[in-house]
């Protein structure tokens, strides 16, 4: 597990000098600490074949495989504002009846529009700063899918992708998710888990597939879909992306929705985040504005409110752990006005609090885009542990 930490471990600096394109930070997580270091070793014959071959399911994350990205270091180093640190660390659980399916966002370097199945730096990193900190409360799977490149998404306008390349990155994934049910699941609960273009893909996932499904709706305890643009009937938890599953309202919900975009300030009129109809939206055939509004749900308070947040991030320079934590460092609520609704996310206020804070770093349309998950990592796993007691619960009394 630590040799995951080592091999993509990436300083501050790295991150808070991103200068363009969605989730180009995982990149530089990747290639941070790439002198001296390997790839990972011992992935299964079968994702080894079929990354050449395309006749089966390639596996990012596979419980029980050798250097399994979802199950890398949790050891945190917790920073608090006097300055003050102290290591901490978490165990994954094998042993956990739940599993997570994880689609990861667009950082594929390849240079064709769509992505093959290679596994690759770049989506291991995604995997270990989005993912792995979710194996404490499930066994957490991720295929490789034919996203869109980060390529492909430059040759595009506002991410109005061209349909068949949407359409490919999509019938990757439905593949892979049905392999899934069929082969590995085997009847278990499921959280699902998406940032941005997996978010987008997630959200045509879940509409196809869970949405009108009763059997697979019934065993999802909760989707998680990040910067993706969830959209919602005005003044309802549902309607827009789905007709039957809602988004969350409260601590310990089953059977729901979370979904945000991070912000430090209303989105622009450009934004493609926080709008509907527009920007992401269009990745998940989602074009229609009159009558909708993007959801919003607070990973730190799901009825609604001001909350601290969470957040791990990766290592600051000087900190040898593969986490630090920044307690208190932020605060967050969800926002609705001048068309747009978001996560606001606000620093704390206090002049003696030196610690590194995130920053918009590919601009106003994008926000607080690359750090959605990380900013409320441990809130995010907080309340998948809770909807999983709710679901427990329910099973128990319904069996």
């Amino acid at each position: 597990m630590a040799g995951h930490a080592g091999r993509i471990g990436a300083t501050w600096g790295f991150l808070q000098g991103l200068a363009a394109g969605l989730l180009v930070v995982f990149t530089l997580m990747a290639c941070a600490a790439e002198a001296g270091a390997s790839g990972p070793s011992g992935r299964p014959t079968k994702a080894n074949v079929a990354a050449t071959t395309g006749t089966s399911t390639v596996w990012l994350c596979q419980p029980g495989t050798a250097d399994d990205p979802c199950t890398a270091s949790l050891t945190t180093t917790v920073v608090q504002a006097s300055g003050a640190s102290k290591v901490v660390s978490s165990q994954d659980d094998p042993s956990s009846p739940v599993d997570c399916f994880y689609v990861y966002p667009t950082v594929s370097k390849q240079k064709s529009t769509n992505a093959n199945l290679k596994i690759q730096k770049p989506e291991i990193a995604a995997a270990v700063y989005e993912a792995s900190r979710f194996s404490t409360v499930c066994n957490v799977w991720a295929p490789m899918y034919r996203q869109v490149t980060l390529a492909g998404l430059d040759a595009s306008h506002d991410l109005d992708v061209p349909a068949a390349a949407t359409t490919t990155a999509y019938d990757s994934l439905r593949s892979a998710f049905s392999d899934f049910v069929a082969h590995d699941n085997e009847n278990r609960p499921i959280v699902f888990i998406g940032h941005s273009q997996g978010a987008a893909m997630l959200i045509l996932l879940l509409k196809h597939f869970v949405d009108d499904n009763p059997a697979l709706r019934d065993r999802t305890v909760m989707a998680i879909i990040l910067g993706g643009n969830v959209e919602v009937k005005d003044g309802s938890d549902v309607g827009g992306s789905f007709s039957n599953l809602p988004i969350c309202t409260r601590t310990g919900e089953a059977g729901c929705v979370i979904a945000y975009s991070s912000f430090p300030v209303t989105p622009p009129a450009t934004s493609l985040f926080g709008r509907a109809g527009q920007g992401v939206s269009l990745q998940s055939d989602q074009t229609a504005k009159s009558g909708l509004q993007v959801a919003c749900v607070n990973p730190g308070a799901l009825s609604g409110g001001t909350a601290p947040l969470l957040s791990y991030f990766p290592p600051t320079s000087g900190i040898t752990t593969p986490w630090v934590e920044y307690p208190n460092r932020y605060t967050a609520h969800c926002e609705h006005g001048d068309g747009a609704t978001w996560l606001e996310v606000q620093k704390a206020p206090s002049r003696a609090d030196h610690r590194p804070v995130v920053s918009v770093v590919s601009g106003p349309d994008w926000g607080y885009h690359p750090f959605d998950a990380n900013l409320a990592m441990g809130n995010l796993v907080t309340d998948v542990a809770a909807a999983e007691a709710t679901w427990s619960s329910q099973q128990s009394h319904s069996g």
